[in-house]
C-alpha cells in the first residue's frame, strides 16, 4: 500500500475547507515543480469537474507582492558594472573581468542583507570598520597606494549598494533580495488588495526574515494558513538539524501561542529498508544506481504496472553524475523525468564554444593580420562530437596529420577544405570585426548545430537542451553588448563569457508524472517517493562543504542573524531526512575512495542514521568493488586460419624484411597486426620531431651526399666538398620528410642542429680514416637486395628482402653498414653461441646485419664480407662489425659456415611463423 503523501493531505484540506472558493484560493509551494504533483493529487480526490486553485512558487508570490521583475544574474552583473563605472573614479576603474571576480560575491552579500531585512548601511560600514581595525597598526607614512585603494573599496560598499538598488528600482527589476525587501515594504498595501483571497503555504522549512514577516502578517490577518511537513522524530529532538528551523518557528511565532501547529507527523519511525552501499569512484555509483533500478525495482513491479516508476526517485548529490547515470540505466526504464539544474561547465556545447574562443584568441594574439591557427586548436574543433559527424572534415583532418601542419594560415585552411559546409564556415570565420559580430556568429553556429540534432533520439534531445542553454547565454551577451559597446576586445569577451557561463545552468524539464524521476536535492522538496536512491553520500558533496563565498565574516553573520554554514547544513539535513520520511526502500550510495577530486569520507548523515537507528529501520551495509578476473591479463592467442596462411605465403613471395622478423621476435601479436592485418599506426601531427623522423632525415642526407661517389673511391676533397653541402641538404630533407612542420623554433630547431652535427661528425670520422690510408669505394646506398631461402623444413621458399643503408669496399673487404641514430655498442653485435639466436630480442641487430650479408653474399664475388652498424650516438667507436667470439678468438669476417649457422636459426624462426599449428601468441613484457 502506498503512503499518503504530504501533497495528498494538502489536496484533502483544499477539498474539505476550500472547495467552494477555489477561485479565491492560492497555494504557495517552495518550488514550481510540486504544482503538477499537487494538481494530480487533487484529480485523484475530486469526483466532479472543478477549476483548480491557483498554485504558485514562493518566488512568484513575492514578485507579485513587490511588483518587480526578477533580473537575470548575467544582466545583473552588467547593470552593476554600469553603476560601478558611474561612481568610481576613472583612475581606479577596473576592467569588467576583474570587476566580475569580486562583484559576484558582493551581490550575494547584498542579496542576503536584503532577504534578512538588515540595515545595509550598518552591515557594510561594519565591514569597513573591521578593515580599519586591521590596519590600525600601520603608520600613515607606510600606507601604500594599493592599501589606500583597498580601504577605499570598503568605504564605497554602502555607496555601491544604494546606487545599485536605486538603479534597479528605476528599471522595475531586481535581484531576489531586493524583491523580498520591496515586498515587505509593500506588504500592507498588498494585503488590503487581496482581502477576499486565501493563501495556503505548504511544505516549507527554512524561511528568511522577509518570508517570515510576510507569512506571519498574512496569517495574523487571517488571510493565510501554513502547513508544515515535519516529523516528530526531528521536531522533538532539540539537537536534530532536520527540525532546526521549524522548532524556531514553533517557539517564536505568536500565532502558535494560541493555535495548533500543523502538521507534525510520525512517518520516519515506520518500517524502512535502508541499504548503504559504498563503491570506488563516481562512475561506480552510476553503475550501481542503474543496477538497482533494473534488478531490484523493475523486477518487483507487476506486469500491469510495468514502466510506472514515478514513485521511484534517483537523487543526485553531485550533478556531474547525470551523464554516467543516463548511460547506466537499463533500456527497460522507458520514460525518464530529469528535473535538475546541470552546470554549464560540463555542457558539451559550452566546451565547444570555449575551444572556439581559445582557437580564435590564440590566432589573433599570434598574428592578427595573417590569422595563424594552431593545429591542436583546429583539431579540437574538427573532432568535437557536435562538429565531426556533421561538418565533413575527415579528409581535412587527414591532410593536417599527413603534412605535419603545426601552424596553419587561415586562407590555407579554407583552401584545404573542399566544399566547406555552413557549419565549417561559421566555425572558422575570422573574428576581426568586434564582439557583437563574433557573438552573432556563435549564435548562428549554435542554431546550425541544433538543426543537425534529431528529436527522435533521447540522447540528441538532451544534447539539444545543452545547446539551447548556451544559445540563450550568447543571445543575452549580444543584448548586453549592444548596450555596452565600450567593452569590445575579444580577450575581454572571452573573460566575460567565462564569468557568465558559471551563472548559466541547463534546466531539464520532463513529464513529471511519468517514468523514473531523476532530480537534484532541491528539486525533491515537498515530494514523496516510495523508493529513493541517493548518490554521492560523501562529506563535501552531501552535505556540501563549508564554503565561505562572502565578504561578511562568520562571527558578523552570527551576530546579525545571517545564515552561516550551520544553517546551510540544517537545510541539507532537512532535505535528506524528508526524502527518507515516507520512503520504504532507501539506497544510499557513496564513494569509498578517500583521495581524488570526487572523494571524501562517508557522509555524517549515514553515521547519524546508524547512531540514532529507529526500531523499525533495517540498515544493511555493502561494499561493491569491480569484479576482478583471476588473472590480471590473458595474453592474446590467434590461431592461424586458412586466410592467415594465404597472407603468410603472400609475404613469403614478396619478401620477409629483417625488421619484420625482429618484429615477430619482439611480439608475435605485433607482427600479426602489422604484417597480417596490415594495421598501421594512426597518423598524427608530429609537433616535435620524433626520433625515427630524425633518423630518416640523417639517412636521406647521407644518401644524397654520397650518391655522386657510387662505384668510385672517395677522396679527401670529396668529403671536404660534402661539408659545404650539409646545411642546405639537411634543411631540404627536413622539408621533404617533415613537410609543413615548424623547424625554426623550439625543440625542432635543436633537432635540426642535432641532425647537422650528426652528419658533420660522421664526415669527420670518414675524413680521418681516409687520411689514415683507408681506400673506400661506395658500392650501394639505400638499395634494396633480396635472396630466396629454400630449406626442407620450410613449407615453401621464402624471399628475404631488405633495404641496406650502405655497402662499401674498404681496403679490399666488402663492408655492409646499417646506420642507427640510437646508441649501439660492441656487445650488441657480439655473439658467443648460435643456439637461441632468434628467441632473444637482444639479438635483433645481429639478425638484421646477417640478413643483409646473406642477401649480398652472391654479389660479393668471393670477396670477404663484414656486416655491422655505425651508431650516431657512439661515433667514436666507428664501424661496429658483427663478431663471433669463441673463447678468446674473435671472427669479424663472415664465413660460409657462419652464414649456414645463421640460416639454420633463421629457418627455425620462419618454420614457427609459417607453421599453421603454431598460433600467434602475445608476449607479455
Amino acid at each position: 500500500m502506498t503512503n499518503i503523501t504530504f501533497l495528498d493531505k494538502i489536496a484533502t484540506v483544499l477539498i474539505e475547507k476550500y472547495a467552494t472558493r477555489f477561485s479565491d484560493t492560492i497555494v504557495v509551494l517552495p518550488n514550481k515543480r510540486a504544482k503538477i504533483f499537487l494538481i494530480e493529487a487533487l484529480k485523484r480526490q475530486v469526483t466532479t469537474n472543478v477549476f483548480a486553485p491557483e498554485i504558485i512558487s514562493i518566488e512568484d508570490f513575492i514578485q507579485d507582492i513587490a511588483g518587480i521583475r526578477t533580473i537575470d544574474p548575467i544582466e545583473l552583473l552588467f547593470e552593476f558594472y554600469e553603476v560601478y563605472l558611474s561612481i568610481t573614479d576613472k583612475t581606479s576603474q577596473q576592467t569588467f573581468e576583474l570587476f566580475a571576480n569580486w562583484a559576484k560575491t558582493l551581490l550575494q552579500d547584498f542579496n542576503e542583507i536584503d532577504r534578512y531585512l538588515l540595515d545595509p548601511a550598518h552591515v557594510l560600514s561594519y565591514l569597513k570598520d573591521i578593515e580599519d581595525i586591521k590596519k590600525w597598526g600601520i603608520e600613515v607614512e607606510n600606507k601604500t597606494p594599493l592599501l589606500e585603494k583597498y580601504i577605499d573599496f570598503w568605504k564605497l560598499l554602502p555607496t555601491y549598494y544604494q546606487n545599485l538598488y536605486s538603479h534597479l528600482l528605476k528599471k522595475g527589476v531586481g535581484y531576489q533580495g531586493l524583491i523580498y525587501r520591496e515586498a515587505v515594504f509593500n506588504l500592507v498595501r498588498f494585503s488590503e488588495t487581496v482581502q477576499n483571497k486565501k493563501y495556503l503555504f505548504a511544505g516549507f522549512n527554512a524561511l528568511n526574515a522577509a518570508e517570515e514577516k510576510i507569512i506571519q502578517h498574512l496569517i495574523t490577518n487571517e488571510q493565510a494558513e501554513i502547513f508544515w511537513d515535519v516529523d516528530q522524530t526531528f521536531l522533538n529532538d532539540p539537537y536534530h538539524d532536520a527540525g532546526l528551523f521549524v522548532r524556531r518557528f514553533k517557539e517564536n511565532w505568536r500565532h502558535y501561542k494560541v493555535n495548533p501547529f500543523e502538521w507534525i507527523v510520525d512517518d520516519f519511525s515506520q518500517t524502512k529498508n535502508i541499504h548503504v552501499i559504498g563503491t570506488p569512484k563516481t562512475i561506480g555509483q552510476a553503475k550501481i544506481a542503474g543496477h538497482i533500478v533494473e534488478n531490484e525495482i523493475l523486477e518487483s513491479i507487476t506486469a500491469e504496472a510495468a514502466g510506472k516508476l514515478d514513485k521511484v526517485a534517483v537523487v543526485l548529490g553531485d550533478e556531474n553524475l547525470l551523464a554516467p547515470l543516463l548511460y547506466s540505466l537499463p533500456s527497460t526504464v522507458g520514460a525518464l523525468n530529469i528535473t535538475m539544474g546541470y552546470s554549464s561547465k560540463n555542457n558539451p556545447a559550452q566546451i565547444l564554444i570555449s575551444k572556439l574562443f581559445k582557437m580564435h584568441t590564440n590566432a589573433l594574439s599570434r598574428n592578427a593580420k595573417s590569422y595563424v591557427l594552431y593545429y591542436k586548436d583546429v583539431l579540437d574543433i574538427l573532432t568535437h562530437p557536435l562538429v565531426e559527424p556533421y561538418a565533413s572534415t575527415s579528409a581535412l583532418v587527414k591532410i593536417i596529420n599527413q603534412n605535419n601542419y603545426t601552424f596553419i594560415m587561415h586562407h590555407k585552411l579554407m583552401e584545404l577544405q573542399v566544399e566547406p559546409s555552413e557549419l565549417f564556415l561559421l566555425l572558422f570565420q575570422k573574428w576581426e570585426s568586434g564582439s557583437i559580430p563574433v557573438l552573432e556568429t556563435i549564435s548562428k553556429l549554435l542554431q546550425t548545430i541544433k538543426e543537425n540534432l534529431s528529436n527522435d533520439n533521447e540522447e540528441e534531445k538532451i544534447t539539444k537542451a545543452f545547446v539551447f542553454a548556451i544559445f540563450k547565454v550568447i543571445n543575452k551577451l549580444i543584448n548586453y553588448y549592444s548596450k555596452h559597446e565600450h567593452i569590445d576586445k575579444i580577450e575581454t569577451l572571452y573573460a566575460i563569457y567565462k564569468q557568465v557561463i558559471d551563472l548559466a545552468e541547463v534546466s531539464f524539464e520532463g513529464e513529471p508524472l511519468n517514468g523514473l524521476q531523476i532530480m537534484g536535492v532541491l528539486e525533491s522538496r515537498v515530494l514523496d517517493f516510495d523508493t529513493v536512491i541517493v548518490t554521492s553520500m560523501n562529506e563535501g558533496k552531501f552535505p556540501a562543504g563549508k564554503s565561505q563565498n562572502s565578504f561578511i565574516p562568520y562571527d558578523v553573520k552570527r551576530e546579525l542573524g545571517l545564515p552561516t554554514f550551520k544553517e546551510k547544513d540544517a537545510i541539507y539535513t532537512y532535505h535528506f531526512y524528508h526524502l527518507l520520511q515516507r520512503a520504504k526502500n532507501i539506497y544510499l550510495l557513496y564513494n569509498t575512495e578517500s583521495e581524488g577530486l570526487d572523494a571524501g569520507e562517508k557522509s555524517r548523515f549515514i553515521t547519524q542514521l546508524e547512531v540514532e537507528k529507529q526500531k523499525n529501520h533495517t540498515i544493511t551495509h555493502e561494499i561493491y568493488n569491480a569484479v576482478l578476473p583471476d588473472t590480471a591479463y590473458q595474453p592474446i592467442v590467434i590461431p592461424k586460419s586458412e586466410s592467415v596462411m594465404l597472407r603468410l605465403k603472400e609475404i613469403a613471395e614478396k619478401g620477409f624484411s629483417p625488421s619484420a622478423l625482429t618484429s615477430y621476435i619482439r611480439n608475435p601479436i605485433q607482427f600479426y597486426f602489422q604484417k597480417i592485418l596490415r594495421i598501421s599506426e594512426v597518423e598524427e601531427v608530429e609537433e616535435n620531431i620524433a626520433l625515427n623522423t630524425l633518423g630518416t632525415i640523417i639517412h636521406e642526407t647521407l644518401r644524397v651526399l654520397y650518391e655522386p661517389f657510387i662505384d668510385k673511391f672517395i677522396s679527401e676533397s670529396d668529403i671536404l666538398n660534402c661539408f659545404k653541402q650539409i646545411d642546405d641538404e639537411v634543411l631540404k630533407q627536413f622539408k621533404l620528410v617533415y613537410k609543413e612542420g615548424e623547424i625554426k623554433k623550439g625543440r625542432n630547431l635543436l633537432a635540426f642542429e642535432v641532425a647537422k652535427r650528426n652528419v658533420s661528425n660522421f664526415l669527420k670520422v670518414e675524413l680521418k680514416t681516409i687520411k689514415n690510408g683507408d681506400a673506400i669505394k661506395i658500392i650501394a646506398l639505400e638499395q634494396t637486395f633480396e635472396r630466396m631461402l629454400e630449406h626442407p623444413s620450410l613449407p615453401f621458399p621464402v624471399l628475404i628482402r631488405g633495404n641496406v643503408d650502405r655497402i662499401e669496399e674498404r681496403n679490399g673487404i666488402i663492408r655492409i653498414i646499417d646506420y642507427k641514430t640510437g646508441k649501439v655498442d660492441k656487445a650488441n653485435v657480439t655473439l658467443k653461441s648460435w643456439n637461441g639466436l632468434t628467441e632473444d630480442i637482444k639479438s635483433d641487430k645481429i639478425i638484421q646485419v646477417l640478413a643483409y650479408a646473406f642477401m649480398y653474399e652472391t654479389e660479393a664475388k668471393g670477396k670477404p664480407i663484414e656486416a655491422g652498424i655505425i651508431s650516431f650516438k657512439n661515433l667514436k667507436a666507428g664501424f661496429l662489425p658483427f663478431n663471433f667470439k669463441i673463447d678468446k678468438e674473435v671472427q669479424t669476417t663472415i664465413s660460409t659456415e657462419m652464414l649456414n649457422n645463421y640460416l639454420e636459426q633463421l629457418v627455425l624462426l620462419l618454420s614457427e611463423i609459417l607453421d599453421e599449428n603454431t598460433p600467434f601468441k602475445e608476449k607479455i613484457i
